[in-house]
């Protein structure tokens, strides 16, 4: 097997820089022009820039302007990161232990940097404030979803973990707040084919072999709306939220299904009322049965008057515990 290549410099934020390989044809005369035709998204200036402060290295160290383009050869160097809006959001931690790491994630807070969300995730920010910074995520939960998601805390034992939801040996329970239809027969399991396209924001349905499945109960019901159990035995993307809108019911403050609404970034008002509650599974290290519970709650069902009027709790931004032990920068901070 051959050896995996160590990046020669450190991680900035607990992200470990980006790594190319030079094409091993081609007649650039240096790295520079190569990278200004292979990455026509940044202003050739910029990368010169970089070049310039010694921020692209090769193996042997920085390389400058004027180094020649060398086929075949790896090159390294870290991103720009984009202005994010701050997430006033705390993380909860539910359980930690040598080898795994189990967070209650709240609203807006994305689960991995991608696209216009880097340092504001909840990865990088559990590897810079808890000093891990080998971990990875066992599985991924929505950007607008909030509760329970899983890491790993040792890079040999991801795979390990992340099998378990491949292979779909993951008990997993949702909790949603959507209208009430009384001719709506259920609990009742839901069926249907789902496919997103690269590039479209919204998921839909479509005829064919059916590759999404959802058991959906409603738990109790008021004034209109309903608390939902919802229990996925696929993993689709958008799959409750398409679901539950195609049952006629879609989730509370959902802005993708059945109409997509664009949303500012920075408000943080009526978030999804749809909650990852539980995480349950053998454990593949040492058989013990696992079974993780959030304590959040969706404010819509609490509350249904401040969610509609957008009025947010008070919360201190960072990392909890479960016993209330606290790490992270202290600042305002919005609890949904």
């Amino acid at each position: 097997m051959r050896r995996k290549l160590r990046p020669p410099i450190p991680p900035r934020h607990g992200l470990e820089p980006a790594r190319l390989k030079l094409p091993v044809d081609g007649e650039w005369p240096t790295l520079l022009a190569h990278l200004v035709d292979r990455l026509p998204r940044v202003a050739p200036d910029r990368i010169e820039q970089m070049l310039r402060e010694e921020r692209i290295h090769g193996t042997d160290g920085p390389l400058g302007v004027d180094t020649p383009y060398a086929p075949g050869s790896f090159i390294w160097f870290h991103r720009d990161l984009p202005d994010e809006v701050p997430v006033p959001f705390a993380i909860d931690v539910v359980h930690r232990d040598e080898h795994l790491l189990v967070v209650d994630k709240p609203h807006f807070l994305a689960t991995i940097p991608r696209g216009q969300h880097i340092l504001e995730t909840v990865l990088v920010r559990l590897r810079r404030e808890l000093d891990l910074p080998h971990l990875s995520p066992a599985h991924r939960l929505d950007r607008v979803t909030a509760g329970l998601v899983m890491f790993v805390i040792t890079p040999e034992l991801r795979g390990k973990y992340q099998t378990l939801f491949r292979d779909r040996r993951v008990h997993k329970e949702y909790e949603a707040i959507a209208p009430y239809d009384p001719a709506l027969d259920l609990p009742r399991t839901v069926r249907s084919r789902i496919v997103k396209e690269r590039g479209v924001l919204a998921a839909q349905e479509i005829p064919g072999e059916p590759n999404a499945e959802t058991y959906v109960d409603l738990l109790e019901h008021r004034d209109g709306w309903g608390r939902y159990r919802l229990v996925p035995s696929t993993g689709r993307t958008h799959q409750l939220r398409v679901h539950l809108s195609g049952l006629g019911i879609p989730i509370l403050g959902d802005d993708f299904y059945p109409v997509l609404r664009e949303k500012p970034l920075g408000d943080f008002t009526k978030p999804l009322q749809l909650l990852a509650k539980v995480l349950d599974f053998d454990d593949p290290l040492t058989g013990a049965h696992r079974r993780f519970t959030s304590e959040r709650r969706l404010s819509a069902w609490d509350d249904p008057a401040a969610w509609a009027a957008g009025v947010p709790c008070a919360r201190t931004r960072g990392i909890v515990s479960r016993t209330g032990a606290f790490r992270g920068q202290i600042g305002p901070e919005l609890r949904f």
